[in-house]
């Protein structure tokens, strides 16, 4: 299974951590064909190298919060060939959900105080590359625990769409004219979240308001 030389990208922004992993990567038999210690440095990596496998540091300049994972879930849809291991001391669930809809085959997901010894890591390397899965349980059992209770996931692609730029303060006829829809077919998507929300209409309370609170309660942001 170990047998073959892996083409890897590697994004990570220390630059220390970042040497250190490609000499230990080069000792395993692997060939690090491209560095990256930024968001888009990846994707250009990625785009002109196409590894077997690009590892992925969920934080990244500029602002150090989920640049890396983002960068992950465009490279996935842009290049679903590529395997992607994310590499983080970080579990973000809502993106790593987004990584994983559309299945686990060339996925995997681990955390860094938690991997023992590079061969392990060089073999989750191999797995994911080959399409298989390598996802640390702590991962799992959080995307487990927060997907059971997330209304959100209930929403279809343009509802989300919707709620984000509500969340944003868009009004239905601001998000009309980004995503070039009707005001009308807003309101509907609108009333859709809603319901799925379980906000009915009263006298007093802001359902608008209700509706962005619990997206951000549960996604994260």
């Amino acid at each position: 299974m170990i047998d073959r030389q892996l083409r890897v990208v590697l994004a990570e922004d220390s630059v220390v951590l970042r040497d250190g992993m490609v000499e230990l990567l080069g000792a395993r038999g692997c060939e690090v064909v491209g560095t990256a210690g930024t968001a888009p440095e990846l994707l250009a990596a990625v785009a002109e190298q196409r590894p077997d496998v690009a590892v992925v540091d969920i934080r990244m300049p500029p602002t150090h919060t989920d640049e890396g994972i983002r960068a992950a879930v465009e490279i996935r849809a842009r290049t679903p060939e590529v395997g992607i291991l994310v590499f983080s001391q970080h579990v973000e669930t809502t993106w790593a959900a987004r990584l994983l809809a559309d299945g686990a085959a060339g996925v995997g997901y681990l955390l860094k105080e938690r991997v023992a010894r590079t061969s392990e890591f060089v073999a989750a390397l191999h797995r994911v590359a080959d399409g298989g899965t390598a996802l640390d349980p702590e991962v799992v059992t959080r995307l487990m625990r927060g997907g059971a209770r997330s209304r959100v996931d209930t929403l279809t692609a343009r509802e989300r769409e919707v709620l984000e730029l509500m969340a944003q303060g868009h009004s239905n006829r601001s998000v009309a004219g980004l995503l070039v829809v009707s005001e009308r077919a807003v309101e509907k998507h609108v009333a859709a979240v809603f319901a799925k929300f379980g906000l009915h209409a009263t006298d007093t309370d802001n359902r608008r308001v209700k509706a962005v609170l619990a997206y951000l309660a549960e996604s994260g942001g």
